[in-house]
């Protein structure tokens, strides 16, 4: 619901919960705490998703598939945008981390080889997330291994090695 309507009232998040809104607000005070919590899930899950692809230590492919497939995962789990709370500097700094980490492994993926050199900078860690998001939200049916297999398949062959 969020994801749809950031302005969502807790009467319609505890309606479509099938509880009270007395029973929200026992949990969260305010309906921003309700948000900070599934933002912090979100960023948790992200991360998690970068530590089990072994982005560092797997083949590049492997790391590749394995964290793209996680992160379609976290999309369609927790469909809503970071944007609004990166003026938290906890969340900003946590963001950013990971922003960083995928962005390390992206040129080890062009240094290997699987990436093509020459690219502007900066070009593959935009479009990445950008084919992530669209194959989470357009291709619903699809289960995470075969997205993912759609988003690995389309940045190789437009950003691939020769």
């Amino acid at each position: 619901m969020l994801a749809a309507d950031p302005g969502t009232s807790i009467a319609s998040i505890a309606a479509e919960a099938g509880v009270d809104r007395r029973t929200v607000y026992r949990r969260f005070a305010s309906r921003e705490d309700l948000l900070a919590a599934i933002y912090e899930a979100r960023l948790t899950a992200i991360e998690h998703a970068i530590e089990d692809a072994r982005l560092r230590e797997a083949p590049v492919a492997v790391a590749l598939h394995r964290y793209v497939e996680n992160i379609i995962t976290v999309n369609r789990t927790w469909p809503v945008d970071l944007t609004r709370m990166l003026a938290d500097d906890s969340v900003h700094a946590r963001r950013d981390a990971s922003v960083t980490e995928v962005e390390a492994f992206l040129r080890r993926a062009t240094h290997e080889g699987l990436l093509r050199p020459g690219l502007p900078e900066g070009w593959a860690s935009a479009l990445l997330p950008q084919l992530m998001h669209l194959v989470s939200r357009q291709l619903p049916d699809l289960g995470p291994g075969r997205a993912a297999d759609v988003v690995v398949d389309t940045l190789l062959n437009g950003l691939g090695a020769p």
